[in-house]
């Protein structure tokens, strides 16, 4: 009779440890996205790429996780309320869009993680201690704009070697706009080119900073990478259009939508590095002690229709350096 008992307390046993394990096993994982800008086709890639990184680690939408996603529509003063309404649902961890979504979401808490999906300059934005220990409750990935700047306009001055005046619109008040002009200015003087550095305030200031191109008769306009930009650039590139100017952008989504060229980190890529980082964290890392990474994969984009309409010809030596070349 004592060895039934003891058979049975240990099918109990055995039962409550599958039943205990199966339980951790379907628990809920529950992820906030915030975003500086709007949906997109753009923002759809990235989070494909998440989702599929997510996938490749073991969490399944509908299964073991869910995914909120909150959008600030371009329009930051938006971006404090959203990452409230994601405290209060209580998600186990942040993945940020933006040094604002970043800056929105580590005032909402101090205790959720934060997984920087992009952004621009995380230390000298004062967000992060440094990139190698990081600090607080941000990790993730960093983009390197500034430092790309300068081969931006290096691709420019090979698409159109006489080139000799480029308009730079930025935003005003963003810190790494102003970096992005710095290392831009730097480098025009070693080209021999002008720069043209424009700030705008607002979207209704930007007709008016095409006209000022127009009216110093800058050659190019390059397109500072911020998500402000992201939001209006069909407006932004409309203007370009309009004023045939070639354009240099600082994301794909823009030659997608019309823009002639940009060279950038991959977003995807990045965003596909945010779930490694989810994962770790979810298993038990500190995100103090996860260095943040900066971009390994970079893509040249050129829009060979923009060029057309706006009657231009890119050499063949710089469409060959192109990743992707849209026809």
């Amino acid at each position: 009779m004592g060895k039934i008992f003891l058979n049975l307390a240990l099918s109990c046993a055995i039962i409550s440890l599958n039943i205990s394990a199966e339980a951790q096993q379907t628990k809920v994982i529950r992820i906030g996205v915030l975003r500086a800008d709007s949906p997109s086709s753009h923002a759809s890639e990235m989070h494909q790429a998440f989702r599929q990184g997510l996938h490749e680690l073991g969490y399944i939408e509908g299964k073991n996780l869910f995914i909120e996603y909150r959008y600030a529509e371009g329009k930051p003063d938006r971006l404090p309320e959203l990452a409230a309404e994601l405290v209060r649902l209580k998600v186990d961890v942040f993945v940020t869009v933006s040094g604002g979504a970043t800056r929105a979401a580590q005032r909402a808490t101090k205790t959720i993680p934060i997984v920087v999906g992009s952004a621009g300059d995380l230390v000298g934005e004062g967000l992060v201690a440094s990139l190698a220990r990081p600090g607080g409750n941000i990790t993730g990935s960093t983009n390197v704009d500034a430092d790309l700047s300068a081969k931006r306009l290096e691709l420019l001055k090979e698409s159109f070697p006489k080139l000799s005046h480029v308009a730079v619109l930025s935003w005003e008040e963003l810190q790494g706009d102003r970096d992005e002009i710095k290392e831009t200015r730097a480098a025009a003087q070693r080209m021999g080119v002008r720069i043209l550095p424009l700030e705008v305030k607002g979207p209704n200031q930007i007709p008016g900073a095409f006209g000022a191109i127009s009216k110093e008769r800058a050659e190019a306009v390059i397109v500072t990478n911020n998500s402000r930009n992201f939001v209006h650039r069909r407006q932004l590139i409309e203007l370009a259009a309009k004023n045939r100017l070639p354009s240099m952008c600082g994301r794909a989504a823009f030659v997608e939508a019309g823009a002639l060229m940009s060279y950038a980190a991959s977003r995807s890529d990045s965003f596909r590095r945010a779930a490694y980082f989810v994962d770790k964290i979810l298993k038990g890392a500190n995100s103090a002690d996860l260095p943040i990474e900066q971009p390994t994969k970079f893509e040249f984009v050129i829009n060979l229709k923009t060029a057309k309409q706006i009657g231009l010809t890119i050499p063949p030596n710089v469409l060959a350096r192109a990743d992707k070349v849209i026809r």
